[in-house]
């Protein structure tokens, strides 16, 4: 598939990084908007995540709206709303009021993760809900809420009813694949943290996929993490704050997003460095010729027919700044 016709987008969790505060953050994140949207990018996504030190994105939809109001025409969307977390009638009342409010570049992107711990998960649900496992009903339930209202329809989501909002499927495994290709949407799939799965569920969403009044065909979005900068040693650099955060994860110690440092070694131990790089095998770090033919081989890999970048950068301009080199390689 050539570069010329595989669109780029962005995934945004608002990073809080340390030296900063969660309004920074979201600043931050309306700043590097407004140079997606500049530089070509098709979609700017935001994640919803809960209790964690170092992502200001809880409340997805307010941030999303704040976005959509400082940019003109990029796509703004979920990646995504953790529907379990949700009553899907609200969910539809408040994509619904974005899609009104910016006409026509609304997307909503569903996972089924809780996106966050245990104890966060409860306190937001107030009860144990099947742990997702009664997301494809869920999902069935919030496309009843954004369809036209039928005759006698009791509970009409105002605004959402008919507004034809389009429904990803976000997937870190081949189930949300799976279902995804019997409901007929888009899959976006996570392999900027689970590249175990990629091509299982790849292959599973192209094999199984039906038809919908959305997707004619299958459609596949693969997001990978990128750091680009003028020089590799300089990528290589701020590329050191996705292996902190990735080796704090695995750790379970949390802080805000860690300034980046000359030599890793320092950090991890052997085993450690192996299980984060090996999660992170799919990131592309580096100049921008050698991020142009990373995007190249990953297109060729897994046929994907939209690349969206996620970014651990501590620096704000340096983030903005890799986004922009991204863009003017491939775009």
């Amino acid at each position: 598939m050539s570069n010329h016709i595989t669109p780029l987008s962005v995934l945004d969790l608002a990073p809080i990084a340390e030296g900063s505060t969660i309004r920074d953050a979201i600043q931050n994140s309306v700043r590097l908007a407004q140079a997606a949207e500049k530089a070509g990018y098709q979609r700017f996504w935001v994640a919803e995540h809960h209790n964690m030190k170092d992502i200001a994105s809880a409340a997805t939809t307010v941030i999303l709206s704040h976005i959509g109001a400082r940019t003109e025409t990029i796509r703004i969307g979920s990646g995504g709303i953790m529907l379990p977390n949700h009553a899907p009638l609200v969910v539809a009342e408040q994509f619904g009021t974005l899609e009104t409010m910016y006409p026509e570049r609304v997307d909503l992107g569903l996972g089924r993760a809780p996106g966050t711990d245990y104890a966060t998960t409860m306190a937001l649900r107030r009860e144990e809900r099947s742990q997702g496992l009664d997301f494809p009903e869920m999902v069935t339930e919030l496309q009843h809420y954004l369809a036209p209202p039928r005759q006698g329809q009791k509970i009409v989501a105002v605004p959402g009813a008919g507004l034809n909002i389009p429904l990803w499927l976000l997937g870190s495994s081949t189930f949300s694949a799976g279902l995804a290709a019997r409901k007929g949407l888009p899959l976006a799939f996570a392999s900027h943290f689970a590249p175990d799965a990629m091509h299982d569920a790849i292959q599973t969403y192209r094999s199984a996929f039906q038809p919908s009044e959305q997707l004619s065909a299958p459609y596949v979005m693969v997001c990978v993490n990128m750091v680009a900068a003028e020089t590799q040693e300089a990528a290589e650099y701020l590329a050191t704050t996705e292996l902190q955060k990735f080796l704090n994860l695995g750790r379970g110690v949390e802080g805000k997003l860690p300034k980046p440092v000359g030599n890793m070694d320092t950090l991890w131990h052997p085993a450690e460095a192996q299980r984060v790089l090996h999660q992170l095998r799919e990131s592309i770090w580096g100049t921008p010729e050698k991020i142009r033919k990373g995007l190249a081989r990953l297109t060729e890999r897994t046929g994907a027919d939209e690349i969206m970048v996620n970014s651990w950068i501590h620096d704000a301009d340096a983030r903005i700044r890799s986004h922009q080199l991204i863009a003017e390689s491939w775009l």
